[in-house]
């Protein structure tokens, strides 16, 4: 750590500019604070000088065997490399997490790290138990089932060569109002019900066989199954989930494997608080209740659990938990995934004709993700993470990998920092373990909080005249004595030696709040804190408050001025260099529009708004990430497509309509095309509330190809029209060709007619014979047309 840089920081040095009268209380001023034990150091009436940076004190004339500065460290306790291989004769040695166990020593305020790795091995065993809701509207989908055990143990020996199959089933607890109570329906619940006359007595859960191998002892227990009938619409599947996770010996959960607990339905679940509608007002205690029918007996005695309850349950026994539901509960059991941790939803068909391929999508969706989960986290820790995944890129602030594939490696850097010093002798441990995986990381923590020095304090030590305890290179003097070696007693005033009491000559006496005695201020006390130092010039309640709150709370006060606590600067300690609540849902620190100051973000992009600076209508990428959301969130498509990526980082309000408006101002028009070459069209908008809403079409608008027989009579109807065309101007040019020439034609003939006529130039012959007159006659006949 940088001398220069903390001394910059708080403009004094930090360590001698505290109220430290021993070496512990030095320790804790600041990580980079260290104790001279050496008995002959520095003044003698200066009692703080002993606390400084370790290379003053060495500059100073300590020696080095007499400094106390602990440092935290790490020490690996069981590290056994990683597997590469699930099954074998060497199953149960199989390690997917390193190391296995480590101890942390922490100095207060001295932040240490470690590296966690983890490696989802091939071929792991899978233990699978399928819960089935056995209420009367689950009929077509046990008939779908009966042959299940086969079909389904087939594809899953595709993906691992240990697969283990077991088969449980409920209705709800079997009390009014959530069943038929009437005598008449004890022992036939359909009673009467036209469309389905007969079934078996209502339950709560039945746990039907134990996981196995011989899947066709699952065949046979489906087989077997009758459905029944309850009188509300919600189920009784969380009482029958908690069931199957804590009841470990009759289920047959091995260790070595990964329990994979399948719950399919189709209706919603009965959540704690219900059973009071009932008269079960004890809570579940969330332990094993199967009597020795194998029947969860406590059914009509508790409440249905909390939700908190069976995520707990489930986490504590490594189960991993599939909802297999109707599309029309899709949404609902999407949003327990994210308060039940290693969940996840798929959609059933109606008939569960779907449900082989359906476990296996959510079988390799787990697979492919491995989050860190923290148990037994002691609250005077504190705990950051930073997730490495495949690319190799630093995640700040993550502790979940996603998109692995079998076999591959990642990392996470964990960054531990104790805030304070508990009682001595105080140990403490935690946990790391992967969501779902047996294998786990062990980590104690013990404090160094204590100077090795004080195994030499003596009582009743010479070096303080017989009157005081010596310990770590100072005296501490027993009441009535005082002095650095408790060679005076309370009452001797000397006044020659007064000027000792001043810190300048026409200062006060101890500045005024204390007295001096054997050449030292003794300060008064306070009700408002301490007064302390050499002439009683500082105290520990005269520094700037933040909110009528001292330094803020997160820093203490020496001597005037406000020593922050790690993670905390400012006048007041009010500015936090934490930035994890800075980061966005999608990894960057403001969304990667603007800087994180004092633990909040400060938007830098013009029109970013929100906490993280997520909100930006009018930003470049804004359509881009939104489009990311619709995809997701309405077509289960896209990069997000996952589960709980999609859930964690699309949390805006989507409504989805027929016709698109755009004639709002003030919302941003998004368009983009679909992997089917459909345009899909969505509006994004901010409201006053702040919260961001997506107005998105049903359904991407598709081209429609146009009709093969329209398009070819649209052809022939063309090339006819435009035959038609042609012809009927030929016809005109023919037309009006003809006129032309009939028209000089008749204009040559009248003047045939003038030149016969009333030409005086000519003169008609006569003939000299009878015969030769009337042959001339006829040719002037035919010469005119042919008159008649």
């Amino acid at each position: 750590m940088d001398i220069k840089k903390i001394s910059a920081t708080h403009g004094l040095n930090v360590c001698m500019s505290g109220s430290a009268t021993s070496c512990e209380e030095c320790l804790l001023i600041h990580p980079s604070c260290a104790w001279c034990a050496q008995e002959d150091f520095g003044q003698v009436r200066t009692l703080n000088s002993r606390c400084d940076f370790s290379q003053n004190l060495l500059k100073r004339g300590c020696n080095a065997p007499f400094i106390e500065n602990p440092r935290s460290g790490i020490s690996l306790l069981r590290s056994k490399p990683l597997s590469s291989k699930g099954s074998g004769v060497t199953q149960y040695d199989v390690i997917q997490i390193y190391p296995q166990k480590i101890s942390l020593s922490l100095r207060p305020g001295d932040q240490t790290s470690f590296e966690v790795q983890v490696r989802p091995v091939e071929d792991y065993p899978v233990d699978l138990y399928y819960l089935m809701d056995l209420s009367l509207s689950m009929k077509d989908d046990l008939d779908t089932i009966r042959n299940l055990g086969t079909k389904l143990a087939e594809e899953m020996r595709k993906l691992t060569s240990n697969f283990r199959l077991g088969f449980g089933s409920f209705v709800d607890k079997n009390i009014s109002p959530f069943s038929y109570t009437a005598p008449k329906y004890q022992d036939n619940p359909c009673n009467g019900y036209k469309l389905f006359p007969n079934c078996v007595p209502t339950f709560g859960f039945r746990h039907l066989l134990s996981l196995t191998d011989k899947v066709d002892r699952f065949n046979e227990e489906v087989q077997k199954q009758m459905v029944s009938r309850n009188r509300d619409a919600p189920e009784g599947g969380f009482d029958a989930i908690l069931q199957a996770a804590v009841c470990k010996e009759k289920i047959g959960w091995r260790k070595e494997a990964y329990h994979l607990l399948v719950f399919a339905t189709d209706d919603v679940p009965h959540l704690a608080l219900d059973g009071r509608l009932g008269g079960l007002v004890y809570p579940h205690d969330g332990q094993c209740h199967l009597n020795d029918k194998n029947e969860y007996s406590a059914a009509n005695k508790m409440d249905y659990p909390s939700l908190a309850l069976l995520g707990e349950k489930l986490a504590e026994n490594n189960i991993f938990l599939i909802f297999a539901v109707t599309k029309r509960h899709y949404v609902l059991y999407k949003n327990l995934t994210a308060l039940i941790p290693g969940t996840t939803v798929e959609i059933l068909d109606q008939d569960s004709k779907n449900i082989i391929q359906l476990i296996v999508n959510a079988y390799n969706n787990i697979r492919s993700k491995v989050e860190l989960s923290v148990w037994d986290h002691p609250e005077d820790l504190n705990l950051a993470f930073t997730a490495t995944c495949q690319d190799g890129q630093p995640l700040t602030g993550l502790r979940k990998c996603a998109d692995l594939k079998i076999g591959d490696t990642v990392s996470f850097n964990v960054t531990v920092d104790a805030r304070g010093c508990p009682p001595k002798g105080t140990s403490k441990s935690f946990t790391i373990r992967p969501v779902g995986f047996k294998d786990h990381l062990e980590v104690s923590v013990d404090y160094r909080c204590d100077c090795s020095c004080t195994d030499f304090t003596q009582t009743n030590s010479s070096r303080c005249n017989s009157a005081g305890t010596y310990s770590c290179g100072m005296c501490g003097c027993e009441p009535g004595h005082l002095g650095a070696r408790c060679e005076c007693e309370e009452g001797e005033v000397n006044h020659q030696y007064l000027s000792a009491c001043r810190e300048a000559e026409g200062k006060q006496v101890c500045s005024g709040r204390g007295e001096c005695s054997c050449n030292q201020c003794l300060c008064y006390e306070s009700e408002f804190g301490k007064i302390y130092g050499t002439f009683c010039e500082c105290d520990d309640f005269s520094c700037a408050r933040h909110k009528g709150i001292l330094c803020s709370g997160h820093g203490e006060c020496h001597c005037g001025e406000c020593k922050c606590h790690a993670g905390y600067i400012g006048d007041n300690c009010n500015c936090s260099t934490e930035t994890t609540s800075c980061v966005s849902d999608d990894g960057k620190i403001c969304s990667g529009r603007g800087s994180c100051v004092c633990g909040r973000c400060q938007c830098t992009e013009p029109g970013a708004f929100g906490d993280t600076c997520e909100k930006c209508p009018t930003c470049p990428d804004a359509c881009g990430t939104k489009r990311e959301c619709i995809e997701c969130r309405l077509f289960n498509s896209g990069r997000l497509a996952d589960n709980q990526t999609c859930q964690r980082m699309c949390k805006d309000e989507i409504i989805t309509v027929e016709t698109l408006k755009t004639d709002d101002s003030n919302t941003v028009q998004c368009v983009y095309k679909t992997e089917n070459d459909c345009v899909m069209k969505f509006t994004y908008s901010e409201h006053a509330s702040g919260q961001s809403v997506l107005t998105a079409l049903k359904e991407p608008e598709c081209a429609v190809a146009p009709d093969a027989k329209t398009v070819l009579l649209a052809v022939v109807g063309s090339i006819l029209l435009m035959g038609i065309v042609l012809l009927a101007l030929w016809k005109l040019v023919i037309t009006i060709h003809d006129r032309r020439e009939f028209a000089r034609f008749q204009s040559a003939r009248s003047r045939a007619r003038y030149e016969m006529a009333s030409n005086p130039v000519y003169k008609q012959s006569i003939p000299s014979h009878p015969m030769e007159m009337d042959f001339h006659m006829h040719n002037i006949k035919s010469c005119n047309g042919g008159v008649h």
